[in-house]
């Protein structure tokens, strides 16, 4: 493989000049017109720097630090034409070396010329340190790598020819890779690659059994000394290829590589088996082959193969089985836990029956006690009216046709009495006896939402007045609703004697009315919520006394 880098350049050869060699690839960014010296110094036709402008420039470390110098120096080298005197040649494929022996890298100037003038430097990565450095017809020891020193020389046989070569003796496998042969001629600069590959052939391979595995044998190929890393191949008899069950390759101090690889062979018929071990640079391999005697595998008794035949019928009975006890136990825990659930479902059934039959007859007993505080001061208490009835006879009371709308036919006779849709002019109430003179007595009234009703009882004197009409001696104790206004009347033909407004928020649908002829009481409550609505105490009743009701408010006059 050829590679080659050309430069020319213009170096001083006069003391006061100082010529460099340049790191292959780095030119300066500066034009090759340019004159640090501020003439036009020429040599043919490739412009120059005279060294005398270089010292001068060096006279100021404070605008070319010293670290710099070296490179600025490396940039001027680089100006020049591109054409060139001469070019280096390398060999077109890689030297192969085994390891430990002597290298021989050749390096030739085209067209042949002497190169005993030149600078001759044979580097790697970079150009300094290098791998040997000759100049001035002798090597240079001062640039040279470590690792080189005294394992390496100049063939100078040819070198009026200019043939060169780098002689690199026990070579390593570090010493494997690229080196470049660099030619400084003055102004020009060449050099080409030439390619070093290090063969390192380790032991042959050890192969051993290592002992039964996975109903087969293992085996164990190990090797070190190789260089680069090699490749391993397992083969039969026949020749065809095993795959490897595991590999590994570590490399030592000395960068040389030892390889382990292992191989289960499972059938017995294949007798021997071979481990290759290959360098893929040179091709060479080392193989060993081993041989495995048909008893060292394991053997299969007749009970293991009717255990492998019955084993699976085995685990699925197995199987079987432990599910149907696993379905049953859990059937038997889903039952006991239903039953347990019941048992306490029951229980707590049972409890709350206890409860609410304890907590009824507490209520009964407290309903009974205060049924009884009740009863023995129930005048004065103005609640429960379902209890007061049991004070009280209950009357029948029906529609008074004679005062009813002749087209009302909503009305019938009830124990109760019924609220008329049509107003009347009169009172829609009689009774089916004559009226009170004496005891308690109770009624009630169906309103629903009549705008307009007077409700209550009336007395009428059992003596005749001298006036013309009975009605102007009646005496009237009404509840009064007109609208939404609600009053207490106690009134006869004369006039309101008595007159109260009364709060009610929500319109009664139902009303019963008491009546205590002896304690001269009447008593109005509301059957829908239980509630009192007014009471006539004291009202001097006397004569006879029945139920009245009407669709409408007081009226004063003959006609009421």
């Amino acid at each position: 493989m050829l590679t080659t880098r050309t430069a020319r350049c213009k170096l001083c050869l006069e003391p006061d000049r100082v010529g460099v060699l340049r790191r292959p690839g780095a030119w300066s960014r500066n034009p090759p017109w340019l004159n640090l010296d501020g003439e036009k110094n020429t040599c043919g036709d490739v412009q120059r720097a005279p060294c005398s402008a270089l010292k001068k420039m060096a006279g100021f470390p404070g605008l070319f630090p010293a670290s710099v110098l070296p490179a600025l120096l490396l940039w001027v080298s680089m100006w020049g034409s591109p054409a060139s005197g001469f070019s280096v040649m390398g060999p077109a494929q890689p030297i192969k070396v085994p390891l430990g022996a002597d290298a021989t890298l050749p390096c030739q100037l085209s067209p042949e010329q002497s190169a005993a003038h030149m600078q001759i430097r044979w580097y790697r990565a970079q150009l300094s340190p290098a791998v040997l450095v000759y100049q001035n017809g002798q090597e240079q020891d001062g640039e040279q790598m470590l690792e080189y020193r005294g394992r390496t020389e100049l063939a100078e046989d040819s070198i009026g020819r200019g043939a060169v070569a780098l002689l690199i003796q026990h070579v390593r496998a570090s010493d494997d890779g690229q080196y470049w042969c660099h030619f400084n001629d003055g102004h020009i600069s060449q050099e080409a690659a030439v390619e070093l590959h290090v063969i390192g052939l380790g032991s042959a391979p050890h192969v051993r059994m290592m002992g039964p595995e996975d109903n087969g044998i293992q085996v164990l190929c190990s090797s070190g000394g190789w260089f680069p890393k090699p490749r391993v191949q397992w083969s039969d008899m026949a020749g065809g290829k095993l795959l490897s069950l595991s590999e590994s390759q570590s490399q030592d101090g000395d960068g040389l590589f030892h390889v382990e690889a292992s191989l289960v062979v499972k059938d017995s018929s294949l007798g021997n088996v071979t481990c290759s071990i290959q360098n893929p640079v040179s091709g060479q391999e080392k193989a060993s082959a081993i041989f495995l005697p048909e008893p060292f595998f394991p053997r299969t008794s007749p009970w293991k193969t009717a255990l492998a035949g019955t084993l699976p019928v085995l685990v699925l009975l197995l199987i079987g089985i432990s599910y149907t006890g696993w379905r049953q136990h859990k059937a038997k825990n889903r039952e006991v836990k239903e039953r347990k659930e019941a048992s306490h479902e029951r229980a707590k059934m049972a409890k709350e029956k206890e409860e609410a039959y304890l907590a009824k007859r507490k209520l009964e007993e407290d309903l009974e006690q205060r049924k009884a505080l009740y009863n023995k001061d129930w005048k004065k208490a103005l609640i429960y009216p379902d209890w007061r009835k049991e004070q009280f006879e209950h009357v029948s009371v029906s529609v008074n046709h004679e005062n009813v709308h002749q087209n009302n036919s909503d009305f019938t006779k009830e124990t109760q009495a019924v609220l008329c849709n049509k107003q009347g002019g009169g009172n829609l109430l009689k009774l089916d006896q004559k009226g009170f003179t004496k005891g308690r007595y109770y009624w009630e009234v169906d309103l629903e939402d009549t705008d307009e009703w007077t409700l209550g009882i009336y007395d009428e004197p059992t003596e005749k007045s001298e006036l013309p009409n009975d009605l102007r001696e009646m005496k009237f104790n009404v509840l009064e609703k007109k609208g939404c206004e609600y009053r207490a009347l106690t009134c006869s033909c004369q006039g309101i004697s008595k007159e109260e407004s009364l709060l009610i928020e929500k319109c009664p649908q139902k009303i019963v009315i008491f009546l205590d002829y002896e304690d001269s009481n009447i008593s109005f409550y509301n059957m829908i919520d239980g509630t009192h609505i007014f009471s006539f105490n004291q009202a001097h009743i006397s004569g006879s006394v029945y139920p009245y009701f009407k669709l409408k408010s007081m009226e004063f006059s003959p006609s009421a």
